[in-house]
């Protein structure tokens, strides 16, 4: 008879697959769902040993193998850490280990949703249920909710399916209400979509996690989910805290680290968020080398170093900000994911109004499989023509841009950027291209429109270049005189980063127009403080104390 255990606790060959592998991005709805992974298999099925510092999963599972028990946890911890190469290793350990271990291949259908192969997924999940047979009925509960998942992931539209999938869940907690994996998963079950996995969670979903925490007290993922849940709210005190147990919990996990970061930086707590970047910069590059995994192969990689890139932005270290995000630039991508996240160079160099720099940025972006990215490298590219001052060619940019909108995906699965997401990015370049027209009213109406849904977008990313975009926005209107836009978007900054030196500049620049010294004054050096370790040759950073200095000769 079986038992249940209990315990708490590519080589470079395959290089080259980064240069030919991609996920297109199509106009079927639920199209995204039908993609093939990005990882070759034979690094999916090495060999891995346990490791400490993953998370303090205790899930039980049938088995007569204590260590394929062991490689199972740690493959769901790294499954709810996002380490989707690891967990698909520990839970393909554990199978060696116990070939009948029906939930390790529950464990795995998972893994591959993550990886983007719908194919394997169901596969795995269909040899788990042939194996279910023998497991207890608790297992067999989350195994069907997980072909039911699957059903419902690869119709996305469908609300039926969706609502019914949740039900189900909703069902199986009657008979199993202590099984935190299933809390977790309905959780995830309140994102947009089925194929919600922590994500993009908001308040209904909290009210899950933290059900999790009831029943198994100080669970790492809990406090996973519940950091993305709470930032998606802007509960930033609340992603904190729960932020910071993730990353004590799972230390060895670069995504606990990064996602602190996340928070840490929303409350102007810059060096903090800098040094959770850089630390799992190290994690990440100290793996793949150990491993001899291509870095392209881990779709957060790119990801942090956007978000160490804009920290050091954010500073006013340019230099260095360039420097990562050129280093991000030069990984092919091999996701639409990876692809999209690149597309941060390009802002950087618009804000920094090299305009030749923008658009060659831009050239990759545009030649991107996937039609997000597209959408994002023609819109860039019209801003930096703007620069120029070539309506012209900003005007068939926009034309491209909109052409390629119509390819993205209204529903997206996993991490994928849908319609919404892109369309601010469009009508921006439509509104400053009126503005440059003389069509004042109109394009500033658009473009504080424009500023409001780009507040609203959730994640960090979104979060950070909003603000990035901001700044352009008020240089804009600053150009072509309408102050009423410059002062709108000087506050929106202030309100979504009143730490960044660059939103007190904006309204600094407001302030000097209208003739307000006092709060030119009050601006200026709020400015300077922010910017206290900028790089010296800060073009801003030069006016503030241009303007200081004119200040401090008129007191004397």
């Amino acid at each position: 008879m079986k038992t249940f255990v209990r315990r708490h606790a590519v080589t470079w060959m395959f290089a080259s697959l980064l240069l030919t592998i991609s996920i297109h991005a199509q106009e079927d709805p639920h199209a995204n769902c039908a993609a093939m992974g990005w990882v070759p298999r034979e690094i999916l099925e090495r060999p891995v040993p346990l490791h400490t510092g993953t998370g303090n999963s205790a899930d039980i599972a049938t088995t007569k193998s204590a260590d394929a028990l062991a490689f199972y946890q740690q493959g769901l911890n790294y499954l709810h850490g996002y380490v989707w190469i690891e967990a698909a290793r520990s839970f393909n350990q554990a199978l060696r280990l116990d070939p009948q271990m029906a939930l390790a291949y529950w464990g795995l259908s998972r893994t591959y949703s993550g990886l983007d192969d719908q194919e394997a997924a169901v596969t795995a999940a269909r040899r788990a249920q042939e194996l279910a047979k023998d497991a207890t009925p608790r297992e067999q509960h989350r195994i069907a909710l997980r072909l039911q998942q699957l059903d419902a992931i690869a119709d996305l539209a469908n609300e039926t399916r969706f609502a019914a999938y949740k039900q189900a869940i909703d069902k199986a907690l009657v008979a199993d209400f202590d099984d935190v994996e299933l809390w977790l998963i309905r959780g995830n079950a309140e994102e947009q979509t089925a194929a919600g996995r922590g994500q993009r969670g908001f308040a209904a979903s909290v009210a899950f996690y933290l059900q999790g925490l009831k029943v198994a007290p100080g669970n790492g993922a809990a406090n996973h989910y519940l950091t993305h849940s709470y930032e998606n709210l802007n509960r930033i005190d609340d992603a904190l805290k729960h932020g910071e147990i993730y990353a004590s919990l799972a230390p060895a996990v670069p995504h606990a680290h990064h996602m602190w970061g996340h928070d840490l930086r929303r409350v102007g707590r810059l060096d903090e968020a800098i040094a959770a970047f850089s630390r799992t910069d190290q994690l990440e590059k100290a793996y793949y080398a150990q491993e001899k995994i291509p870095a392209g192969m881990d779709w957060h990689h790119v990801h942090n170093l956007d978000l160490l890139a804009t920290s050091y932005e954010h500073k006013g270290q340019m230099r260095r900000a360039e420097e990562l995000l050129r280093e991000a630039a030069r990984i092919p991508p091999v996701t639409e994911y990876q692809s999209f996240n690149q597309k941060s160079l390009a802002i950087f160099l618009l804000g920094r109004q090299r305009w030749n720099d923008a658009l060659a940025a831009a050239k990759p972006l545009i030649a991107s499989n996937g039609a997000a990215t597209r959408v994002v490298g023609h819109a860039f590219a019209g801003h930096a023509w703007l620069g120029r001052r070539n309506l012209e060619a900003a005007r068939h940019e926009l034309e491209e841009s909109t052409r390629a909108l119509e390819e993205v995906p209204t529903l997206s699965a996993g991490i994928r950027v849908n319609r919404a997401a892109i369309q601010p990015y469009v009508d921006a370049l439509r509104a400053e291209i009126m503005l440059w027209e003389g069509k004042s009213a109109e394009g500033a109406a658009l473009l504080m429109d424009v500023q409001k849904r780009l507040r609203a977008l959730p994640g960090p990313d979104a979060w950070t270049q909003a603000l990035f975009r901001f700044e352009a926005f008020a240089r804009t209107a600053r150009a072509v005189g309408n102050w009423e836009l410059a002062e709108f978007t000087a506050r929106q900054m202030l309100e979504h980063d009143g730490a960044y030196a660059g939103s007190h500049f904006a309204m600094a620049m407001v302030a000097e127009h209208r003739d307000d010294r006092a709060l030119s004054r009050q601006e200026l050096a709020a400015a300077s403080q922010y910017w206290r370790d900028a790089d010296r040759n800060l073009k801003e950073l030069e006016e503030v104390r241009r303007l200081q200095q004119r200040d401090a000769l008129v007191a004397n």
